[in-house]
């Protein structure tokens, strides 16, 4: 097949599954997601092993799990706790110490692999820098992966509505910028990262993401149109900006797509590097916004 025909099919096929296991439950979201995130965190420690560092992937994939799974527990927990549910309340509040007590030991138990590991494995590289790729992968794609959570969790609990009203803020602030830079671009936004990206493209990604947030008062009517038009504005600047971050990364390691689980898209990091700066300012936007 040509690029384009893959690209088209494993798109549409992709979405898909991505929309489905959205809709279908707060159950079917949580593992699409909690798989989504690991396996970015792998394409993470398979580029940084191209660089030549030696991560320990599968601690930390697991603890990436672990970070998934506590921070929706501790969602829950603020949405569920009432005298109704004292025993599921308990059990979250016990995942929670959970996940901090590994989180506190974390920095330990990867020290101690590469004590075990080295000289034997290790002895071309410093212990201590895949110590750090380590705790980078945890902190640059699980931890933000994992506030999808908190968006996905609204005053009644889970709301499939908010995760598509984030998916269309994207794909309008792809689309606007792609259409806007092929038929104006000229200013080169970050020439060194991305030479593709221009100023023109950026301001019509931008305007078209607002447009979207104001429309997704038809999705979403209980959200003013001031808080939709802010979410929108978040997506809009820092959607770009997590994609220039992930081609910074590809660019320093020398690779071109960070995996190739989807022909014609690349991996999932590629999909998903906008969610990367986008998640963590919307969880904290919605946490103020109470």
């Amino acid at each position: 097949m040509s690029n384009l025909s893959q690209r088209l099919i494993f798109g549409l096929l992709g979405a898909a599954i991505l929309l489905g296991s959205v809709w279908y439950s707060a159950w079917s979201f949580a593992l699409f997601f909690g798989a989504v995130q690991m396996r970015m965190l792998w394409e993470f420690y398979r580029m940084m092993r191209h660089a030549g560092y030696k991560p320990a992937a599968l601690l930390g994939g697991g603890i990436s799990l672990l970070i998934f799974a506590g921070v929706l527990g501790l969602t829950l927990f603020f949405h569920l706790a009432d005298e109704t549910l004292p025993v599921l309340v308990e059990d979250l509040r016990l995942a929670g110490f959970a996940l901090l007590g590994v989180i506190i030991l974390l920095p330990v138990l990867l020290i101690l692999r590469e004590m075990y590991a080295w000289p034997r494995i290790n002895q071309q590289i410093n212990p201590f820098a895949n110590v750090g790729i380590n705790l980078l992968g945890l902190l640059y794609v699980s931890l933000p992966m994992s506030f999808l959570c908190v968006v996905a969790y609204g005053p009644t609990g889970y709301d499939y509505r908010r995760i598509f009203a984030l998916l269309l803020l994207v794909w309008s602030s792809d689309i606007g910028a792609y259409a806007a830079g092929k038929t104006f671009g000229k200013h080169k936004l970050a020439p060194k990262i991305s030479p593709g990206k221009t100023w023109e493209g950026a301001i019509g990604g931008f305007l078209l993401t607002l447009a979207m947030g104001w429309a997704l008062g038809y999705l979403l009517p209980e959200l003013s149109v001031t808080y939709r038009l802010v979410v929108a504005a978040v997506v809009a600047v820092f959607g770009p900006l997590g994609d220039l971050a992930e081609s910074m990364l590809k660019r320093s390691v020398g690779v071109k797509d960070s995996g190739r689980i989807m022909p014609g898209h690349g991996g999932l990091l590629d999909r998903f590097d906008a969610f990367l700066f986008i998640l963590p300012v919307l969880a904290l936007l919605q946490l103020l916004a109470g």
